[in-house]
């Protein structure tokens, strides 16, 4: 559903040709994909750059061939990765500012691969950051040609692109939301160690953690470890 329009993400044949769709004008549970009322003003929602990024990068590698250079080239970058994962583009923000920096990754890809990838690179630079390029708009309306050409399937971030671009902020480098990332990249720490057992403790274990970062924070019982071993070795 989209917050703003009339959006059906089911009618694929009209992705990329459609721009614009009857606008949103109220949100009743039961009608138009209305599950609940919201709780926020949709004209103060924020859009973060970095997931609409990430959105971008997910749509596009689900399209890459399994077999192909590309795909290839992805399993030899992020080894850790499970093929899973890989399949579906599911990144984080330091994988894809390596992603971006990797030519080499560039030139494992297909003609129509390499042209939607630039497309992305573009847009990043010149539009998802502090600054806009002047011919923005012209580099998103070819980052959508070249998904449609792709066969790129149009998920709402995308939409967001292709229909809703006055609604995104003048300055998106303003908007951070580098707090939302460190989360996740602590709680796929947190995965890897309890294995699958998320329970209370997995969440208990992640603030003690913050806790014990925060250098000001004043603990009510302290260990004498180093005082005790500095005796022992004066003893």
């Amino acid at each position: 559903m989209c917050f703003l329009c009339l959006w059906d993400s089911r009618a694929d044949s009209e992705h990329y040709t459609k721009k614009i769709w009857p606008p949103r004008e109220r949100f009743v549970p039961g009608e138009c994909n209305v599950e609940h009322a919201p709780l926020v003003n949709p004209s103060k929602i924020i859009l973060p750059p970095l997931h609409i990024k990430l959105g971008l990068v997910k749509n596009f590698v689900k399209k890459l061939k399994p077999d192909g250079k590309g795909m290839q080239h992805l399993r030899n970058k992020f080894p850790r990765l499970s093929d899973a994962k890989l399949k579906e583009g599911v990144f984080v923000g330091p994988q894809i500012r390596k992603l971006i920096n990797d030519n080499d990754f560039e030139k494992s890809l297909q003609p129509l691969e390499k042209a939607a990838w630039k497309s992305i690179k573009n847009v990043v630079s010149g539009f998802l950051g502090n600054h806009k390029a002047d011919n923005y708009q012209e580099l998103i309306t070819k980052l959508m040609d070249s998904f449609q050409k792709m066969g790129v399937r149009q998920s709402f971030k995308i939409h967001l692109l292709d229909s809703h671009l006055d609604f995104f902020p003048e300055n998106l480098g303003a908007v951070s939301d580098e707090q939302g990332e460190r989360f996740h990249q602590d709680i796929a720490a947190m995965e890897r160690r309890y294995q699958g057992r998320w329970d209370e403790g997995m969440l208990s274990d992640h603030c003690w953690f913050l806790m014990r970062e925060n250098k000001d924070y004043e603990f009510n019982r302290k260990s004498n470890f180093a005082k005790n071993k500095g005796t022992k070795h004066m003893a």
